[in-house]
């Protein structure tokens, strides 16, 4: 949190402290768009737990009393899933994909079998049992160093919210004769609180709980609310009924602005609206620099439901898909069949546009109670057993991943994608189980493509851009991550708020890697992509084409303003700025360099 400005006379901070005046706070904007209207405080609050020990003969009596919570819950949620057919499409679709996901949760998944065995054996009371067991769950997802991962704990704490409030008895506050244009401010909204809200009155909320990769951020983005999370300090400054005004784009909570605030968003709100309109009129217009350079734009594709999505904003293909959705929520492997299907989803969904899938990408510790006690995490999960190396300590899961992948592309263009690979042995060894496994294939009379499809090697490991040209003997194609390379490379996790500053994609060393990878592709004839977070920030488009880049890929809702700047610039002109950059040796000056080049547009 953030005063407004610095210069304030006591009697103006007095005022402010009494809870006047206006107020600025910062948070993580995950839906983008500017919201103005009056607050509603939504007070969720947590459901006191009692917890005792059931009396041994009273034992079945209670785990039929969880049971009862369990019907309950399901029936509120199929009850949701009908008030939300009538929500505009792509809602009501993802609030389906979310409900079917809490369903599953409640149907003998390892929540309620873990509440049931606390119950029967520990004699917990089935409130403490739930609880207990939503703690056990989260510890193992807190460990995770995967920011998608870790935030579906949340899905099972909503769920365990919902039993614990059904075997106590209190009621959910829903929102209710909200008046047209409120800004809803809470601790935290959950998916389901979401599911509830109508975009048509609501304006937009902020919480100061929540993160980009939840469901919660992602159900804010469908509904096209702006939305801002992780906003600390906002509950007790802001009153009902405040004017507030929410900035989803850059992350900021204005309390009580003054009119000359006022008036300035109103302008960035009727600009924006104009301005999201000509971006949609991009969809259909190619990704060409003014001198003719076609660039291909990709989107990376975390879950099924963002398929509409990347067909929506014009995307060339699927750059990165991430599978480890397959895997999430569950305590076993899914097997080839499965995978094959949610595979197959996705590639006729693209209707043609290729799909380059990313071998599994998690750690040993976020599947061990799947894959077996011997997986336990090291002292450093980064630098442990994960991602490729996890895959092929573990035959199996690599053969059943790889047959899904070879049996999906029969449905259309698809390209494999190997995680973290540090060496050439690697990239051999993975191509040694593909034909192993194409063999078994045709042996059971699978139709395969013919040739099998391209693979490829994630570039995020420092020695894997310094060894480009050896990797490029045995890959069909490089795609560079630069959010894994620029960590690796600076020693810097952006998760550790001590050092996040410090992060930084502009520094000389992780520009090098990223020029010499791209050279090494260029010169051995394979294609190269980018897919970190740079490749959907218009401030590094003309860096990156201009260091040889021709093909980036980044989440569907950022690709429009990446084909913008991508048909603003001259090939030729950052090219030149690009080398210029590639010549310094300070990170300021590299950063004044690139900006100055992009003001010019």
């Amino acid at each position: 949190m953030r005063s407004e400005t610095p210069r304030r006379s006591r009697r103006r901070g007095a005022r402010r402290a009494a809870g006047e005046g206006e107020r600025v706070f910062e948070g993580l904007g995950v839906s983008p768009g500017i919201a103005i209207g009056p607050a509603h405080l939504h007070e969720a609050g947590d459901v006191a737990v009692p917890e005792h020990t059931v009396d041994a003969d009273k034992v079945e009596d209670e785990r039929d009393r969880f049971r009862a919570a369990v019907d309950k819950s399901l029936r509120q949620l199929t009850k949701l899933g009908s008030k939300s057919a009538n929500l505009p499409p792509n809602v009501a679709e993802e609030i389906g994909f979310l409900l079917d996901a809490h369903i599953q949760m409640l149907s003998h998944s390892r929540l309620v079998r873990g509440v049931e065995r606390r119950i029967m054996e520990e004699r917990l009371n089935a409130e403490a049992a739930v609880q207990a067991e939503i703690g056990a769950i989260a510890q193992g997802f807190a460990a995770m160093e995967d920011a998608y991962l870790a935030a579906r704990v949340q899905e099972v704490r909503e769920v365990g919210t919902r039993l614990i409030r059904n075997l106590t008895r209190v009621p959910y506050q829903a929102f209710r004769n909200l008046p047209e244009g409120t800004i809803v401010v809470s601790e935290e909204i959950t998916p389901a609180d979401t599911a509830l809200m109508d975009p048509e009155r609501l304006a937009g909320f902020c919480t100061v709980l929540g993160g980009a990769e939840g469901h919660t951020a992602i159900m804010a983005r469908a509904m096209g609310l702006p939305a801002v999370l992780g906003v600390a300090g906002i509950i007790g400054t802001v009153r009902t009924h405040d004017v507030v005004i929410i900035d989803g784009s850059s992350g900021k909570v204005i309390v009580r602005p003054t009119a000359a605030t006022l008036e300035a968003y109103e302008r960035r709100r009727v600009e924006f609206v104009r301005e999201q309109r000509q971006l949609a009129r991009l969809a259909r217009l190619p990704a060409v620099t003014r001198d003719g350079v076609e660039v291909r734009l990709d989107v990376n594709i975390e879950l099924p439901r963002e398929i509409e999505q990347a067909r929506a904003v014009g995307a060339a293909g699927v750059g990165l898909l991430r599978t480890e959705f397959m895997f999430m929520n569950r305590d076993d492997i899914p097997d080839e069949d499965e995978q094959t299907r949610l595979l197959r989803e996705i590639v006729e969904g693209m209707g043609g546009r290729p799909v380059t899938i990313r071998t599994l990408d998690v750690g040993g510790e976020k599947l061990a109670s799947a894959i077996g006690g011997d997986a336990a995490p090291g002292a450093n999960p980064a630098l442990g057993l994960r991602a490729i190396r996890l895959s092929l300590s573990r035959p199996e899961l690599l053969e059943t991943q790889l047959a899904a992948i070879l049996r999906a592309a029969e449905h259309g263009p698809v390209r494999i994608l190997l995680p973290m690979i540090a060496t050439v042995g690697e990239v051999r060894e993975v191509r040694t189980v593909l034909a192993k496994v194409a063999r078994r294939l045709m042996r059971r009379g699978v139709k395969l493509p013919d040739p099998l499809p391209p693979v490829g090697a994630m570039i995020e490991v420092p020695g894997a851009a310094l060894a480009a040209d050896a990797l490029a003997q045995v890959c069909d194609f490089f795609a560079i991550g630069t959010n894994d390379l620029t960590m690796y490379t600076l020693a810097i996790d952006r998760g550790d708020e001590q050092v996040a500053h410090l992060y930084n994609p502009l520094h000389p060393a992780v520009l090098r890697l990223i020029q010499f990878t791209t050279e090494a592709a260029l010169r051995n004839r394979i294609s190269i992509s980018l897919c970190g977070e740079i490749a959907g920030d218009p401030r590094y488009t003309a860096l990156l084409l201009g260091l040889g880049i021709r093909e980036l890929s980044m989440s569907p809702i950022k690709l429009p303003r990446i084909k913008q700047r991508v048909r603003s610039l001259a090939l030729e002109a950052a090219s030149t700025r690009a080398r210029s950059i590639m010549d310094q040796s300070d990170q300021a000056r590299i950063s004044a360099l690139l900006d100055d080049f992009n003001a010019l547009r």
